[in-house]
Protein backbone atom coordinates (compact mmCIF):
# COMPACT_ATOMS: atom_id res chain seq x y z
CA UNK A 1 0.00 0.00 0.00
CA UNK A 2 1.25 3.65 -1.00
CA UNK A 3 2.76 5.55 2.19
CA UNK A 4 0.79 8.91 2.35
CA UNK A 5 2.33 11.77 1.71
CA UNK A 6 2.49 15.62 3.81
CA UNK A 7 -0.02 16.12 1.00
CA UNK A 8 -2.66 14.16 2.83
CA UNK A 9 -1.65 14.85 6.51
CA UNK A 10 -1.89 18.66 5.32
CA UNK A 11 -5.53 17.33 4.32
CA UNK A 12 -6.75 15.60 6.99
CA UNK A 13 -4.68 17.68 9.86
CA UNK A 14 -3.72 20.36 9.04
CA UNK A 15 -6.44 22.27 7.08
CA UNK A 16 -9.04 20.63 9.59
CA UNK A 17 -7.49 22.40 12.49
CA UNK A 18 -6.62 19.46 14.28
CA UNK A 19 -2.56 19.62 14.52
CA UNK A 20 -1.80 19.52 18.03
CA UNK A 21 1.59 21.41 17.10
CA UNK A 22 3.90 18.95 18.69
CA UNK A 23 6.80 18.96 15.99
CA UNK A 24 6.54 15.37 15.20
CA UNK A 25 6.43 15.42 11.41
CA UNK A 26 8.88 18.26 11.76
CA UNK A 27 12.02 16.57 13.37
CA UNK A 28 11.36 13.13 11.06
CA UNK A 29 10.86 14.58 7.56
CA UNK A 30 14.21 13.30 5.46
CA UNK A 31 14.07 16.72 2.97
CA UNK A 32 13.70 18.84 6.09
CA UNK A 33 10.51 20.69 4.48
CA UNK A 34 9.19 21.13 7.15
CA UNK A 35 8.90 23.70 9.68
CA UNK A 36 6.56 26.45 11.90
CA UNK A 37 6.49 29.62 11.72
CA UNK A 38 8.45 31.26 14.33
CA UNK A 39 6.49 33.99 15.95
CA UNK A 40 3.44 33.57 14.56
CA UNK A 41 0.14 32.36 15.95
CA UNK A 42 1.05 29.18 13.57
CA UNK A 43 -2.11 26.77 13.91
CA UNK A 44 0.04 24.00 12.10
CA UNK A 45 3.54 23.57 9.88
CA UNK A 46 4.05 25.11 6.75
CA UNK A 47 5.83 23.29 3.84
CA UNK A 48 8.35 24.28 1.35
CA UNK A 49 6.43 22.30 -1.40
CA UNK A 50 8.90 19.49 -1.58
CA UNK A 51 8.04 16.35 -0.39
CA UNK A 52 10.32 13.36 -1.74
CA UNK A 53 7.56 11.04 -2.05
CA UNK A 54 4.97 13.50 -3.59
CA UNK A 55 7.63 15.12 -5.76
CA UNK A 56 10.11 12.45 -6.57
CA UNK A 57 8.12 9.47 -6.23
CA UNK A 58 10.93 7.99 -3.50
CA UNK A 59 8.78 5.92 -0.84
CA UNK A 60 8.72 8.51 2.56
CA UNK A 61 5.27 8.77 4.46
CA UNK A 62 7.35 9.53 8.17
CA UNK A 63 5.24 12.80 8.52
CA UNK A 64 1.84 10.94 8.17
CA UNK A 65 3.00 7.86 10.20
CA UNK A 66 4.65 10.04 13.09
CA UNK A 67 1.28 12.44 13.58
CA UNK A 68 -0.38 11.96 16.73
CA UNK A 69 -3.70 13.30 15.14
CA UNK A 70 -4.24 10.91 11.96
CA UNK A 71 -5.01 8.07 15.00
CA UNK A 72 -8.07 7.71 17.71
CA UNK A 73 -7.72 10.43 20.64
CA UNK A 74 -7.63 8.34 24.01
CA UNK A 75 -10.31 8.46 26.15
CA UNK A 76 -9.36 6.99 29.48
CA UNK A 77 -8.64 9.16 32.52
CA UNK A 78 -6.08 7.43 34.03
CA UNK A 79 -4.86 4.75 31.35
CA UNK A 80 -3.18 1.74 32.77
CA UNK A 81 -0.48 1.96 35.17
CA UNK A 82 1.51 0.17 37.88
CA UNK A 83 1.93 2.58 40.76
CA UNK A 84 0.05 5.93 41.29
CA UNK A 85 1.86 8.00 43.92
CA UNK A 86 3.03 11.30 45.38
CA UNK A 87 6.43 12.85 44.81
CA UNK A 88 8.82 15.40 45.57
CA UNK A 89 12.50 16.12 44.78
CA UNK A 90 14.61 15.68 47.65
CA UNK A 91 17.33 18.79 46.94
CA UNK A 92 16.41 22.40 46.46
CA UNK A 93 14.84 23.04 42.67
CA UNK A 94 14.92 27.32 42.76
CA UNK A 95 12.11 27.24 40.40
CA UNK A 96 9.96 24.10 40.32
CA UNK A 97 6.14 23.82 39.29
CA UNK A 98 5.06 21.85 41.95
CA UNK A 99 7.15 19.01 43.54
CA UNK A 100 10.30 18.78 41.39
CA UNK A 101 9.78 15.21 40.73
CA UNK A 102 10.31 14.90 37.25
CA UNK A 103 13.70 17.24 37.59
CA UNK A 104 14.59 14.62 40.33
CA UNK A 105 14.61 11.90 38.03
CA UNK A 106 15.98 13.11 34.81
CA UNK A 107 18.54 14.51 37.36
CA UNK A 108 19.31 11.20 38.51
CA UNK A 109 19.43 9.48 35.28
CA UNK A 110 21.73 11.85 33.70
CA UNK A 111 24.28 11.56 36.64
CA UNK A 112 24.46 7.58 36.46
CA UNK A 113 24.43 7.77 32.65
CA UNK A 114 21.34 6.06 32.36
CA UNK A 115 20.57 8.97 30.29
CA UNK A 116 22.61 11.55 27.67
CA UNK A 117 20.33 14.15 26.76
CA UNK A 118 16.67 15.62 27.74
CA UNK A 119 14.64 17.20 25.02
CA UNK A 120 12.50 19.70 26.89
CA UNK A 121 10.87 23.06 27.11
CA UNK A 122 12.18 26.00 28.83
CA UNK A 123 11.75 29.47 28.60
CA UNK A 124 13.01 33.05 28.80
CA UNK A 125 13.13 33.80 32.34
CA UNK A 126 11.96 37.89 31.75
CA UNK A 127 9.61 37.28 28.69
CA UNK A 128 8.54 34.03 29.17
CA UNK A 129 8.95 33.15 25.29
CA UNK A 130 9.34 29.07 25.38
CA UNK A 131 11.74 27.43 23.16
CA UNK A 132 12.92 23.65 22.60
CA UNK A 133 16.04 22.80 24.15
CA UNK A 134 18.20 19.63 24.56
CA UNK A 135 19.93 19.83 28.26
CA UNK A 136 22.67 17.27 28.72
CA UNK A 137 24.09 17.83 32.75
CA UNK A 138 21.56 17.45 35.55
CA UNK A 139 23.37 21.21 36.35
CA UNK A 140 21.47 22.67 33.50
CA UNK A 141 18.09 20.60 34.31
CA UNK A 142 18.21 22.08 37.68
CA UNK A 143 18.15 25.93 36.85
CA UNK A 144 16.04 24.97 33.93
CA UNK A 145 13.35 23.51 36.28
CA UNK A 146 9.84 25.25 36.36
CA UNK A 147 9.69 25.62 32.20
CA UNK A 148 5.66 26.50 31.95
CA UNK A 149 4.31 23.94 29.57
CA UNK A 150 1.21 26.42 29.46
CA UNK A 151 2.67 27.46 26.50
CA UNK A 152 2.62 26.08 23.00
CA UNK A 153 6.18 25.08 21.43
CA UNK A 154 6.52 22.73 18.96
CA UNK A 155 8.87 20.49 20.89
CA UNK A 156 9.29 17.47 18.67
CA UNK A 157 11.15 19.42 16.46
CA UNK A 158 14.16 19.44 18.71
CA UNK A 159 14.25 15.33 18.17
CA UNK A 160 16.19 16.22 14.86
CA UNK A 161 18.89 17.98 16.47
CA UNK A 162 18.88 15.15 19.38
CA UNK A 163 18.90 11.83 17.15
CA UNK A 164 20.46 12.94 13.77
CA UNK A 165 22.99 15.86 14.38
CA UNK A 166 24.62 15.46 17.79
CA UNK A 167 23.55 11.52 17.43
CA UNK A 168 22.34 10.87 21.16
CA UNK A 169 20.95 7.24 21.64
CA UNK A 170 19.65 7.58 25.20
CA UNK A 171 17.05 10.23 24.68
CA UNK A 172 14.68 11.42 27.47
CA UNK A 173 11.56 13.76 26.49
CA UNK A 174 8.97 15.46 28.48
CA UNK A 175 6.13 16.42 26.82
CA UNK A 176 2.30 17.39 27.02
CA UNK A 177 0.27 14.27 25.54
CA UNK A 178 -0.23 15.03 22.03
CA UNK A 179 3.94 14.60 21.74
CA UNK A 180 3.63 11.32 23.99
CA UNK A 181 1.04 10.03 21.08
CA UNK A 182 3.86 11.73 18.12
CA UNK A 183 5.82 9.41 20.32
CA UNK A 184 4.52 6.17 20.47
CA UNK A 185 3.68 5.97 17.07
CA UNK A 186 7.26 7.02 16.28
CA UNK A 187 8.61 4.06 18.39
CA UNK A 188 5.71 1.90 17.52
CA UNK A 189 5.42 2.48 14.00
CA UNK A 190 6.59 0.11 10.93
CA UNK A 191 7.95 3.62 8.93
CA UNK A 192 12.20 2.68 8.46
CA UNK A 193 12.40 6.54 8.26
CA UNK A 194 11.33 6.53 12.08
CA UNK A 195 13.49 3.68 13.52
CA UNK A 196 16.90 6.30 14.19
CA UNK A 197 13.84 7.82 16.53
CA UNK A 198 12.82 4.96 17.90
CA UNK A 199 15.99 3.76 18.74
CA UNK A 200 17.03 6.93 20.49
CA UNK A 201 14.06 7.31 22.99
CA UNK A 202 14.39 5.58 26.09
CA UNK A 203 12.26 7.19 28.19
CA UNK A 204 8.99 9.67 27.89
CA UNK A 205 7.00 11.65 30.68
CA UNK A 206 4.14 12.88 30.06
CA UNK A 207 2.85 16.15 31.44
CA UNK A 208 -0.82 16.84 32.60
CA UNK A 209 -2.46 19.09 30.44
CA UNK A 210 -5.78 20.46 30.07
CA UNK A 211 -4.98 22.67 26.91
CA UNK A 212 -1.71 25.14 25.94
CA UNK A 213 -1.75 28.70 24.89
CA UNK A 214 -0.10 30.72 22.22
CA UNK A 215 2.65 32.39 23.72
CA UNK A 216 1.76 36.17 21.59
CA UNK A 217 -2.16 35.75 21.91
CA UNK A 218 -1.75 35.19 25.94
CA UNK A 219 0.49 38.04 26.89
CA UNK A 220 -1.05 40.09 24.88
CA UNK A 221 -4.15 39.66 27.15
CA UNK A 222 -2.82 39.78 29.94
CA UNK A 223 -0.94 42.59 29.54
CA UNK A 224 -4.37 43.99 27.84
CA UNK A 225 -7.01 43.00 30.04
CA UNK A 226 -4.60 42.30 33.38
CA UNK A 227 -2.38 45.00 33.20
CA UNK A 228 -0.18 41.80 33.76
CA UNK A 229 3.77 42.01 31.77
CA UNK A 230 5.66 38.82 31.11
CA UNK A 231 8.47 39.93 33.76
CA UNK A 232 6.10 40.05 36.74
CA UNK A 233 4.93 36.61 36.60
CA UNK A 234 6.67 34.23 39.02
CA UNK A 235 4.38 31.11 37.92
CA UNK A 236 1.65 29.68 35.76
CA UNK A 237 -0.19 26.42 36.33
CA UNK A 238 -3.75 25.18 34.61
CA UNK A 239 -5.21 23.22 37.36
CA UNK A 240 -9.12 23.83 35.42
CA UNK A 241 -8.49 27.10 35.61
CA UNK A 242 -5.01 29.37 34.39
CA UNK A 243 -3.27 30.65 38.25
CA UNK A 244 -1.45 33.21 37.57
CA UNK A 245 1.50 34.09 40.80
CA UNK A 246 2.97 37.43 40.72
CA UNK A 247 6.86 38.04 42.20
CA UNK A 248 5.00 40.84 44.35
CA UNK A 249 2.67 37.85 46.23
CA UNK A 250 -0.56 38.40 44.04
CA UNK A 251 -2.17 35.94 42.56
CA UNK A 252 -4.86 35.81 39.37
CA UNK A 253 -7.30 32.84 38.69
CA UNK A 254 -8.97 33.33 34.82
CA UNK A 255 -11.21 30.99 33.87
CA UNK A 256 -10.32 28.75 30.34
CA UNK A 257 -13.78 30.38 28.90
CA UNK A 258 -12.24 34.29 28.38
CA UNK A 259 -9.18 32.83 27.44
CA UNK A 260 -10.45 30.60 24.85
CA UNK A 261 -9.45 32.92 22.17
CA UNK A 262 -5.52 32.57 23.50
CA UNK A 263 -5.94 28.45 23.19
CA UNK A 264 -4.17 26.79 20.41
CA UNK A 265 -7.31 25.34 18.18
CA UNK A 266 -5.84 21.94 18.00
CA UNK A 267 -6.20 21.34 21.84
CA UNK A 268 -10.08 21.13 21.89
CA UNK A 269 -9.21 17.67 19.56
CA UNK A 270 -7.62 16.48 22.66
CA UNK A 271 -9.42 13.95 25.05
CA UNK A 272 -5.81 13.07 26.99
CA UNK A 273 -5.50 14.94 30.26
CA UNK A 274 -2.65 12.41 32.01
CA UNK A 275 -0.81 11.68 28.98
CA UNK A 276 -1.92 7.80 29.41
CA UNK A 277 0.65 6.47 26.85
CA UNK A 278 4.05 7.51 28.77
CA UNK A 279 6.54 6.02 30.74
CA UNK A 280 5.76 8.08 33.43
CA UNK A 281 2.79 10.83 33.63
CA UNK A 282 3.60 13.54 36.33
CA UNK A 283 1.37 16.63 37.32
CA UNK A 284 0.14 18.39 40.57
CA UNK A 285 -3.39 17.50 39.93
CA UNK A 286 -3.97 15.05 42.50
CA UNK A 287 -0.99 15.58 45.30
CA UNK A 288 -0.87 18.31 48.18
CA UNK A 289 0.85 21.82 47.79
CA UNK A 290 4.68 21.01 47.03
CA UNK A 291 4.48 17.36 45.71
CA UNK A 292 4.01 16.11 42.04
CA UNK A 293 1.53 13.27 41.29
CA UNK A 294 4.04 10.30 39.68
CA UNK A 295 2.10 7.64 37.12
CA UNK A 296 4.48 4.82 36.57
CA UNK A 297 2.77 3.20 34.08
CA UNK A 298 5.47 0.67 32.22
CA UNK A 299 8.36 -1.00 33.48
CA UNK A 300 11.20 1.46 32.42
CA UNK A 301 9.24 3.98 33.73
CA UNK A 302 9.55 2.29 37.20
CA UNK A 303 13.36 1.45 36.81
CA UNK A 304 13.84 4.99 36.18
CA UNK A 305 11.88 6.08 39.46
CA UNK A 306 13.43 3.40 41.69
CA UNK A 307 16.88 5.15 40.56
CA UNK A 308 15.92 8.27 41.25
CA UNK A 309 14.79 6.75 44.61
CA UNK A 310 17.99 4.79 45.21
CA UNK A 311 20.09 7.72 44.64
CA UNK A 312 18.91 9.65 47.23
CA UNK A 313 17.29 12.37 45.11
CA UNK A 314 13.20 11.40 45.06
CA UNK A 315 11.03 11.03 47.51
CA UNK A 316 7.86 9.12 47.50
CA UNK A 317 4.83 9.19 49.97
CA UNK A 318 0.88 8.13 49.46
CA UNK A 319 -2.02 9.80 49.51
CA UNK A 320 -2.58 11.06 45.92
CA UNK A 321 -6.48 11.91 45.12
CA UNK A 322 -7.31 9.71 41.71
CA UNK A 323 -10.33 10.98 42.55
CA UNK A 324 -9.34 14.53 41.78
CA UNK A 325 -7.19 13.38 38.81
CA UNK A 326 -10.29 11.24 37.02
CA UNK A 327 -12.73 14.31 37.71
CA UNK A 328 -10.53 16.41 35.63
CA UNK A 329 -9.75 14.06 32.78
CA UNK A 330 -13.33 13.46 32.79
CA UNK A 331 -14.05 16.76 32.15
CA UNK A 332 -11.55 17.31 29.43
CA UNK A 333 -12.73 14.18 27.55
CA UNK A 334 -16.62 15.55 27.83
CA UNK A 335 -15.66 19.36 26.64
CA UNK A 336 -13.73 18.05 23.22
CA UNK A 337 -15.49 15.02 22.12
CA UNK A 338 -18.64 17.16 21.82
Amino acid sequence: MEKKTYLDLKREVWDTGTCSGCGACVAVCPADALSFTDGAAATSPVSTGYCKQATDSVPCGACYAACPRTSVQPADTLGPYLELTCAAAAFEIPHRQSGGAVTAILASALDEGLIDCVVTVTEDRFTLKPSSVIITSSGALVMQAGSRYSWWVPLLAALKEAVIEQKYKKIAVIGLPCAVQALARIRNGDNDLLVPYAGAIRLVIGLFCTESFDYSLLTEKLRRDYGTEPHEIRKMDVKGKLVISRYDGSTTNLSLKELESCIRPGCHHCTDLTATIADISAGSVGSPKGSTTLIVRTPTGRAFVDAAVRSGKLILSPGADTAAIEKLATEKIKKNSS
